[in-house]
């Protein structure tokens, strides 16, 4: 091995400095990601309290995937909602007790069931949007004009890096895959 040089140690120290650098941004971008995250779930469940308190967030999530992805095979609902079978099946015997869903056979299996909005369902959904769109609205109104097209495209970024699809003009955006 060949002896250092006062060039090799400054680029070493240099890079060692670089590295201690990115770690700090990159701890600095995660406590922010964290921060954020929290007050988005805090908003979320704000506004599933203020409509229906007996709902959890889980089967508010089961609700929003059938509202944006139609009917589904149990076992699909568990694909989209990433739980066991046996989870997503008990969350929709509670959701058809609560009026929210209805489970009918699947005619091309019957041992499959299939999980269908209601009417009360997406009411829900659609009310939880509501609130939940307007404290976001409430609070992106508190922040700096100047701020907003960087919001805009950092949540973007973060968004597609996660492969969550855009919620665009959907009046009942996803919120999860």
């Amino acid at each position: 091995m060949s002896p250092r040089t006062a060039d090799d140690k400054m680029s070493g120290e240099s890079s060692t400095t670089a590295d201690r650098a990115r770690a700090a941004a990159g701890d600095r971008v995660i406590d922010a990601v964290l921060t954020a995250s929290r007050l988005l779930v805090a908003v979320s469940a704000r506004s599933l309290n203020e409509v229906e308190d007996s709902l959890t967030l889980p089967q508010f999530r089961a609700l929003v995937v059938l509202a944006s992805r139609g009917p589904l095979r149990l076992t699909h609902l568990a694909e989209h909602l990433a739980v066991n079978p046996s989870t997503a099946m008990r969350m929709a015997e509670r959701l058809a007790s609560a009026g929210m869903i209805d489970r009918s056979p699947n005619p091309e299996n019957r041992r499959e069931s299939i999980a269908t909005l209601t009417e009360a369902g997406r009411e829900v959904v659609e009310q939880v949007t509501t609130r939940r769109r307007d404290e976001i609205t409430a609070i992106v109104e508190r922040m700096p004009a100047d701020h907003l097209d960087r919001l805009v495209e950092a949540l973007e970024s973060f968004s597609a890096a996660g492969g969550e699809p855009s919620a665009g003009y959907d009046p009942i955006p996803l919120g999860w895959q």
